[in-house]
């Protein structure tokens, strides 16, 4: 009798104590988060042109939108034809990284060699345009 009482005793007693993985999957979760790299867009919708050539590009770029010559962006704010050259140039001159222009496919070509011109001028080694990957 007693050794029921005992093992009755016992089998309430026991628990699983989850706090420590609760601890282990926060520190992960902090960890992610603080070690992710985010991917910085114009946060417009460009309707890029299309291209069977199209590669993936490095996510650590310079991101410049082109809807048209008013309305040219770089990290959201309105920068216009004008702003292009300062605008990189002050960022390239802190690090090296690659340029990519996202030119919806309305935009004249006269427009799109200008801001590629004058993104190369600001000191850009590597320019890409952004299009769509083709169909096959």
């Amino acid at each position: 009798m007693a050794r029921r009482a005992l093992f009755q005793e016992q089998e309430q007693s026991f628990h699983i104590d989850i706090s420590p993985l609760l601890d282990v999957v926060f520190i992960l979760l902090i960890f992610f988060i603080v070690t992710a790299v985010f991917v910085e867009e114009s946060g417009l919708e460009i309707n890029r042109p299309e291209a069977m050539s199209a590669e993936q590009l490095s996510k650590k770029s310079i991101f410049i939108a082109v809807q048209d010559a008013k309305n040219i962006w770089y990290g959201g704010a309105r920068i216009g034809v004008a702003g292009i050259k300062p605008t990189l140039h002050q960022i390239l001159s802190q690090r090296d990284l690659p340029v990519i222009i996202q030119a919806d496919k309305s935009v004249p070509t006269e427009l799109l060699i200008q801001v590629l011109d004058l993104t190369k001028s600001a000191g850009a080694k590597q320019v890409h345009v952004a299009t769509r990957g083709g169909q096959t």
